[in-house]
């Protein structure tokens, strides 16, 4: 009753994690909780400003507005019954964005997936640019082996060889040789 009487009632939000032309990448609905006056937060979710929790339905995550394109109050995005969202004068197709993109910081891309008998659009992180870079490196089939030019003074030498580093670490401080006698 209290947030009630002082206006901070939390506000149920639809989370958008990318806006496409013509495409809401929408996570589902959230809520967030004014630590100001309710209208003064309404205007900034309008308005695409808000900064804070954002509280993600069903699961009890607690995410920051940063990670996402806009959080829209509930009443000002419509859906129609071609799942179609209505949405600052416009229409919009929606992709459904699962979890595990939610905290994603790249581009997300829309496919097409099946459900039943009905086709979906589901929200998947682009890695067309991690592709592009590994197609850009070297051949990753290609392997050089080549002689080690350094060793490392603690490998055993080969052959028989014994260069200064070894010879110097195998030989026993003066003074401090062990005389078998631990007694």
């Amino acid at each position: 009753m209290l947030k009630w009487l002082t206006g901070k009632k939390p506000i149920p939000v639809w989370v958008i994690k990318q806006i496409d032309d013509g495409l809401l990448h929408l996570c589902g609905q959230a809520t967030v909780e004014p630590q100001t006056k309710r209208n003064a937060v309404l205007t900034e979710l309008h308005e695409r400003r808000y900064q804070g929790a954002v509280n993600m339905a069903g699961g009890g995550l607690v995410l920051n507005a940063r990670l996402f394109a806009a959080l829209v109050p509930l009443e000002a995005l419509e859906f129609d019954t071609q799942a179609q969202a209505h949405w600052q004068g416009r229409t919009w197709h929606v992709s459904q964005v699962p979890q595990r993109c939610w905290t994603f910081d790249g581009p997300l891309i829309a496919q097409h997936q099946r459900q039943g008998n009905q086709e979906l659009l589901v929200s998947t992180e682009d890695v067309s640019g991690i592709r592009r870079q590994v197609k850009a490196s070297l051949d990753p089939g290609v392997v050089t082996f080549g002689t080690p030019t350094n060793e490392h003074p603690l490998i055993a030498p080969r052959h028989g060889e014994h260069t200064e580093a070894s010879s110097i670490s195998s030989k026993p401080p003066k003074g401090r040789e062990w005389r078998g006698d631990d007694g």
